[in-house]
């Protein structure tokens, strides 16, 4: 039985449709193409001086003598990449444990896919820029921004095979653990080793947490932070610190499957055996059954899968736009 709401309903009839157009799967691709156009229209126009200069605004953080500074570009380049690369970490790390990856003779082709696709680009640009100031830029063809193809083949709808896409995702895993091999070991001007060290040192932690049970997500999140401004610090790229901190997020749930369902009839029995009181509402033991409820659903659901459904969206629709 559900309560008269009138106003409800209709406001889901408006916000329904929205919610449907966020999630669905064309949604990221179309606004990835639409900023993509945007950008090359502003770019190129009279506003082009506008539009460099707008990213390379700076934004800073002061506390007492302490100082962080750096322009938006490198903000979006450092910050906000971080967390798609903390994405492409869980993402690796849930391919490599049970998905495409875990079967090497189904992921060896788009293993060696991704190889041929990063090699062969880079050494016809060095062929090509050999001995030029633009030679350094050889791991900008190496580098395939897989995420224009699979909005294409999202586009595209059921038009196109699964297998395909599922090929092409697997083979997107793969080069851009290759994209940040190559920035950590290659475009990695100078090394600071105190501040890298202080970044092993909270990865080091990061392992620790997972190793003792730990499935909440702040100090995670906390110790995860302090590990991307180390790495900042340190000179090396500061993305890899999002590939490194997925890593030690658990993959396992804290509840299993067995246990969540004993729980869980056991509590919904005891919750019949109150009466339905539609007037004052539930009473305090009730509210306590479904906060029960509640913890247990987050306890089978792994830190990792959360993470990953929860960053999903602001990622696809901010960041990579």
């Amino acid at each position: 039985m559900t309560l008269y709401a009138p106003w409800e309903k209709a406001f889901k009839k408006v916000s329904t449709p929205f919610e449907h157009f966020i999630h669905a799967q064309t949604t990221t691709g179309l606004i990835l193409m639409f900023m993509t156009i945007l950008a090359l229209i502003f770019a190129n126009s009279p506003f082009s001086n506008s539009y460099a200069h707008f990213f390379h605004t700076k934004i800073d953080f002061d506390v007492g003598t302490w100082e962080l500074s750096h322009t938006i570009h490198h903000w979006i380049n450092d910050g906000l990449m971080a967390i798609f690369f903390f994405i492409i970490g869980l993402e690796i790390k849930r391919e490599i444990l049970v998905g495409e990856l875990s079967n090497m003779k189904v992921a060896l082709l788009p293993i060696l896919a991704a190889i041929g696709g990063m090699i062969f680009p880079a050494l016809i640009y060095l062929s090509i820029n050999s001995g030029t100031q633009g030679a350094g830029g050889w791991g900008i063809p190496m580098a395939t921004d897989i995420a224009f193809a699979i909005s294409a083949l999202v586009l595209l709808g059921k038009r196109v095979p699964p297998a395909l896409v599922t090929f092409l995702v697997a083979l997107a895993i793969v080069d851009d653990l290759g994209a940040v091999l190559v920035i950590a070991l290659f475009y990695t001007e100078q090394i600071h080793m105190i501040p890298l060290m202080l970044a092993g040192a909270s990865f080091l932690i990061l392992v620790l947490f997972n190793r003792f049970g730990i499935h909440m997500i702040l100090p995670y999140f906390i110790v995860g932070l302090c590990m991307w401004f180390f790495m900042l610090e340190s000179g090396v790229h500061a993305t890899i610190a999002g590939v490194i901190a997925a890593l030690a997020i658990p993959s396992k749930p804290k509840l299993s499957p067995v246990g969540f369902r004993k729980d869980a009839k056991k509590l919904l029995d005891e919750y019949d055996t109150y009466p339905i009181d539609t007037k004052h509402g539930m009473n305090e033991r009730q509210k306590a059954i479904l906060l029960k409820l509640e913890s247990n659903i987050n306890a089978i659901s792994t830190p990792a899968a959360r993470l990953e459904r929860d960053l999903h969206l602001p990622v696809a629709l901010v960041v990579i736009p």
